[in-house]
């Protein structure tokens, strides 16, 4: 099976984590959704990782590997996004007309 690496961000309660997570190059488990909707996976592994402490200023600490729980994780955001294209966008609503 052909591979590719995506990267993510993750929030917890407490930490901001951007990693890069191994996906299915196509086809079954090649979304970020499947593999945060697998049910017999407990734990999510990211490689080239920065975690950040959520209300702490400063810098996130690196490490080569770390792996997430899956019931830890609050939202997930695929850096190249996992919807469907941006459309141009639409043109402001117009001003109502004044009331007299």
């Amino acid at each position: 099976m052909q591979h590719r690496n995506e990267r993510v961000y993750l929030e917890t309660s407490r930490h901001r984590i951007s990693g890069l997570l191994t996906l299915a190059r196509d086809g079954y488990r090649s979304r970020v959704s499947d593999l945060l909707n697998a049910s017999e996976r407990d734990f999510i592994s990211l490689t080239d990782c920065v975690v950040e402490l959520i209300g702490h200023d400063g810098p996130g600490t690196r490490h080569d590997f770390i792996a997430v729980s899956r019931r830890h994780i609050v939202f997930a955001i695929p850096e190249s996004g996992d919807g469907p294209p941006e459309s141009a966008p639409a043109d402001p609503p117009a001003d109502p007309p004044d009331a007299a």
